[in-house]
């Protein structure tokens, strides 16, 4: 079993700041592609950013500019910076993999919720 260990989220205002930390197993992040996803009340799950494992990264259309996903191959953990964050970004943040490592498998975070404030 893959174990993705998500920290950091919670409440903030708008205009605020917030940073979503998520640990790998080392095999699995140095091969595999890391992302965040996000699933607010009565919506699907949807992809804010991914980075592989070389350093490409994605965004979401709603997020650029103000989102910047990172990796740090000494500690195997992805970040999720969320600047000038605004209310429709209130979700819950899931951490994912997929790639070789897990056989193509999608592996998910536990969740944390993320809540901006008006």
């Amino acid at each position: 079993q893959v174990q993705l260990v998500e920290s950091g989220g919670g409440l903030v205002q708008a205009g605020g700041s917030l940073r979503l930390s998520c640990a790998a197993p080392g095999f699995i992040f140095k091969i595999n592609a890391m992302g965040w996803y996000r699933q607010a009340p009565g919506k699907q799950r949807e992809l804010v950013a991914s980075i592989t494992n070389s350093g490409s990264t994605d965004y979401a259309d709603a997020v650029k500019g103000r989102f910047t996903i990172s990796r740090d191959n000494a500690k195997n953990t992805v970040s999720l910076q969320m600047n000038s964050l605004k209310p429709e970004d209130t979700a819950v943040y899931y951490c994912n993999t997929r790639g070789i490592a897990t056989l193509g498998i999608d592996y998910w975070g536990q969740g944390t919720q993320v809540t901006v404030s008006s």
